[in-house]
């Protein structure tokens, strides 16, 4: 795939992953994203997942043909992106691995050598020209590794992003929820947790003029970039991208849930633009941080379990936190039988979080709804409209 007259795509498709443990559902797999460069001198951008060594290989020796490439272009050292780089410089010793200091330290960790006779170290600012190609290296400190640097070429006028821009997604299947439902789960999934890194780069890439995003994940970017800068801009700054309501509730014999789902229809009947409604223990939690980060207001629904909360809701709230969580309004459903104490465990564990603003009205259920939890379901759903 020719991403410009000189730019060619070397990426492979993996269908068959388990990164993260699992932690990620992927079922349309993922894209390792390499770019060759061809000029005068031939720049290699990043390698690819040690499973698709040779098929690598195979795609990188046709886009340059007879030739040999000069440099080999490290922009982040995760294994996705970094495996080959052995393979690489056995088949190709005169090349110069270009990269961050950092990223010679991480890659002498994995692969037990940071190659010293092929070690050129690039900072801020750092350029290296091919011909008509000029690359400029910016520095990416933790987006969302401390080694990462981007890359941008003044003559297509062409940001390799690393993993910023990224997406979930092999590139051989039709992706009918757009870019942005799986962008974003990568997003905050992956690199959620580092907003004012991201921020920092984005100020840095106002300054070029980029016709193309090549990432090291999902599609290259070429028509409206305005619209995917600006949602990585939302996202990063922790902005409210859509405005409506999510309602996240875990449920043991089912009364919590019936709670969440009369609020859901009342929020519904009040004219909430949108109502997101989420099973914590049967869905994608992956899915349900993405939606909290989305929407302006949650809704927390749970129950008293062991004194404190339910496992998953638990879970869902630390994930919150870790990810940075702030700038939301939070509404909060509790439920115990004889004693319950879920509202207060589930605000004690969002004090690290900034800028959260509670519900006046707080649901309190024991055991089963009733009608004046039906009145503070209404009131709830009045304040959250």
């Amino acid at each position: 795939m020719n991403i410009t007259d000189s730019i060619k795509y070397i990426g492979v498709n993996d269908h068959e992953l388990d990164l993260f443990e699992g932690q990620y559902i992927v079922p349309n797999g993922m894209a390792y994203n390499s770019y060759v460069i061809l000029d005068e001198k031939i720049a290699v951008m990043d390698t690819t997942d040690v499973n698709f060594t040779h098929e690598w290989m195979n795609n990188l020796k046709e886009a340059f043909g007879s030739r040999k490439p000069d440099y080999l272009v490290v922009q982040h050292m995760e294994p996705d992106h970094s495996s080959c780089i052995g393979q690489f410089i056995k088949e190709f010793p005169e090349a110069k691995i270009v990269a961050s200091a950092m990223a010679f330290n991480i890659m002498k960790n994995f692969y037990g050598t940071d190659f010293p006779e092929n070690k050129m170290v690039v900072g801020e600012g750092a350029k290296l020209n091919l011909g008509k190609h000029e690359l400029t290296f910016i520095t990416a400190p933790m987006v969302h590794w401390p080694e990462v640097i981007v890359t941008y070429d003044s003559f297509d006028k062409v940001l390799f992003s690393a993993d910023g821009f990224g997406k979930f997604g092999a590139l051989d299947v039709e992706d009918d929820d757009g870019w942005a439902c799986e962008a974003r789960r990568y997003y905050f999934g992956i690199v959620g947790k580092y907003g004012v890194q991201v921020q920092a780069l984005l100020k840095k890439a106002a300054n070029l003029d980029i016709q193309k995003i090549c990432p090291l994940h999902g599609p290259v970017l070429s028509e409206n970039l305005s619209y995917y800068l600006d949602l990585y801009n939302t996202w990063s700054s922790y902005g409210v991208e859509a405005e409506g309501v999510m309602i996240a509730y875990t449920s043991v014999y089912g009364n919590t849930k019936k709670a969440a789902e009369i609020l859901a229809q009342k929020l519904v009947d009040k004219g909430c633009p949108k109502v997101a409604l989420n099973d914590l223990a049967r869905g994608d939690m992956a899915e349900v941080v993405e939606d909290a980060f989305k929407y302006g207001k949650i809704v927390l629904a749970t129950t008293t379990y062991n004194t404190e909360i339910f496992p998953f809701m638990r879970v869902f709230i630390e994930t919150l936190v870790e990810h940075n969580f702030q700038n939301r309004t939070i509404g909060l459903i509790e439920n115990g039988s004889w004693a319950p104490t879920a509202a207060k465990v589930m605000k004690t564990m969002l004090e690290k979080c900034k800028n959260i603003t509670f519900s006046n009205t707080t649901v309190s259920i024991k055991s089963a709804v009733t009608e004046q939890n039906e009145q503070q379901l209404d009131a709830l759903a009045e304040e959250l409209k």
